[in-house]
């Protein structure tokens, strides 16, 4: 028999009673339960819902009247944000919902992005928005397991092109519901930041030897969203160590580019010190939109196109200073255990001789910069090697087994073949 789920279901009732209510019969005709948490303000809901906009201003030590005088918009918001991000938590722990479901224009995803990004992996989460995937939407507040759905004609009112769309996302939701494999505890995790092994291969050897060691490397793609799916899971602690060898997102922030994961990449590791081996892996290159024509500032440069959606340009020496400048600032800070690798004859696989973006000229001047700006106690370690070869990934190793030997990263759960070798 299939489980009764019981569905959070987020929207101002008072200007999208339709809607929720068309979203909260398609889940109940699929044999589940959709609780509706109203977070409008000033109206009121044609329809009584199981947790009212006052059950929510309440939840934020607020009353709704309070609220709703304090003229501005923005603030009423994020002050009902408050309250359902609280409620929201509380049903989850309290084991009252499976999912969340929530609609939207730019008013009712700002305030989801909040809840969403509260809740853990994998509690299914799907937003119903008139500006998903939209640049709006900055990166740090997307939730590493959010899924998305355009809202298609929905911004007054129901008709066909908006019921598809509505009747998708609840159906998306009960799926996520039914099928979602909870992640399990039974070996340490950790984080590895890499792009495609076209670009940085390092990761094929690494995962094999964390792996052996007992640990599950949970490998991230550092084009913008990956590199901020993984910073927010090192917030959540989900990880006992982090390699963070692909910092590409940082200089794409420092120099402007799209392919970004907010001005916060780099710093959730060493702020709660959880253990980090940091090294610039693609750091030397700015990222473009190949379907876009290529900014005149670059018209100059060394340039690759990996595919149809994302090309790659050479930093000039003086970029590349800059983004080391800011590197070495965050590693700088970190509260915890931290090691600096510097492979000195290249960071990422299109820099090597023959390669588009081969420019020694450029990587002199990065690696002056880092040596001058990463500073102790951070663990400096210059290796004579590119970051592609085995020997940088035993360098890597000889670190992470070193602390985990001093007790400074937690010990890896071996299954029983690998205990029998």
């Amino acid at each position: 028999m299939t489980q009764q789920l019981s569905i959070l279901l987020i929207g101002t009732a008072d200007t999208k009673a339709d809607e929720l209510l068309f979203m909260k019969d398609c889940i109940e005709r699929q044999g589940s339960r959709a609780i509706v948490m109203d977070v409008g303000v000033l109206g009121q809901a044609p329809f009584e819902p199981q947790i009212s906009n006052s059950d929510v201003a309440q939840a934020a030590g607020k009353t709704l009247e309070e609220i709703a005088a304090c003229g501005d918009e923005n603030e009423a918001m994020a002050a009902m944000a408050e309250g359902a991000v609280n409620i929201a938590i509380e049903r989850y722990r309290s084991n009252q919902i499976h999912g969340v479901l929530a609609l939207g224009g730019t008013m009712g995803t700002d305030l989801a992005l909040d809840v969403t990004a509260a809740l853990p992996l994998g509690l299914p989460k799907f937003v119903v928005s008139t500006v998903a995937y939209s640049h709006l939407i900055p990166p740090e507040r997307l939730a590493p397991d959010l899924m998305m759905i355009l809202w298609a004609g929905g911004l007054y009112g129901l008709n066909d092109v908006c019921k598809a769309v509505l009747s998708q996302a609840s159906g998306a939701i009960l799926g996520a519901c039914r099928t979602v494999e909870p992640s399990r505890a039974d070996r340490p995790k950790v984080a590895i930041g890499s792009l495609g092994k076209s670009c940085l291969s390092y990761m094929v050897r690494l995962t094999a030897e964390l792996e052996e060691r007992g640990y599950e490397p949970v490998v991230f793609h550092c084009t913008g969203m990956g590199g901020r799916a993984m910073e927010a899971l090192i917030a959540q602690k989900q990880f006992v160590a982090v390699f963070d060898f692909a910092l590409c997102e940082l200089g794409n922030e420092v120099h402007g580019s799209v392919v970004t994961a907010g001005p916060s990449r780099l710093e959730a590791a060493g702020r709660l010190g959880i253990p980090q081996l940091v090294s610039p892996g693609a750091s030397d290159m700015i990222d473009v939109q190949t379907w876009k024509p290529l900014p005149k500032v670059y018209e100059d440069r060394l340039y690759h196109a990996h595919n149809r959606l994302i090309a790659s340009v050479t930093m000039t020496p003086q970029e590349r200073r800059a983004a080391a400048r800011v590197l070495a600032d965050k590693v700088n800070k970190a509260a915890g255990p931290t090691a600096f690798l510097l492979p000195t004859w290249g960071i990422q696989q299109w820099d090597r001789v023959g390669q588009p973006l081969h420019d020694p000229d450029g990587l002199q001047a990065f690696l002056e910069e880092v040596r001058s700006a990463v500073k102790p106690p951070v663990n400096f370690i210059e290796l004579d090697c590119h970051i592609n070869d085995d020997f940088f990934v035993d360098g890597a190793l000889q670190v992470f087994d070193r602390w985990v030997s001093e007790g400074k990263i937690a010990a890896g759960v071996r299954s029983a073949k690998h205990a029998e070798v």
